[in-house]
């Protein structure tokens, strides 16, 4: 099996698992989440079809981050309560993480291995895309497992409540 049909299976079980992962997560941000990195996915994976396909495709560059920080901003009041993620969400986002590191790394190997240009473009996208998905994976695990620590870090909060130039 050649590195695009590997790709166009590795994208339709992350299509699967997203979805599935929307379905059960109760925390509506969470939701959000897994429903807009399955749209992401579904593109890939028909990027790579079309490529299978021999059809002359242009792979436009998207940014998952940018497409997340639109749902976190538009859900900040929903962010705001205190809900707990189970234990079932947070790992279906340790999953989601190990799947999207694996990715990256399967891809950065295609990508060493890619015969035409078109190949080293697709793959090239696909690292940077699917490096996105962890990173925002990562962040909601720790949002969502230790929030009162994410509002910390992700506003530089100073923990003796000093200043360090002071």
């Amino acid at each position: 099996m050649n590195a695009l049909q590997i790709a166009k299976n590795m994208e339709t079980d992350a299509i699967k698992f997203y979805k599935e992962a929307s379905e059960k997560t109760s925390h509506p941000v969470g939701k959000k989440m897994f429903l807009s990195i399955t749209e992401d996915e579904k593109r890939h994976l028909d990027i790579i079809s079309k490529i299978i396909e021999g059809l002359d495709i242009k792979v436009t560059d998207v940014s998952p981050m940018k497409n997340i920080k639109t749902i976190f901003e538009t859900m900040k009041d929903q962010m705001m309560e205190r809900v707990e993620a189970t234990k079932d969400e947070l790992e279906a986002f340790k999953i989601a993480m190990q799947m999207e590191k694996e990715g990256v790394e399967f891809y950065k190997k295609a990508l060493s291995e890619a015969k035409t240009d078109k190949e080293k473009m697709l793959f090239e996208k696909l690292i940077k895309e699917e490096q996105q998905h962890y990173d925002i994976f990562a962040n909601t695990h720790f949002f969502l497992s230790d929030s009162g620590s994410w509002f910390m870090w992700e506003e530089h909060s100073i923990v003796d409540g000093g200043t360090p130039w002071a």
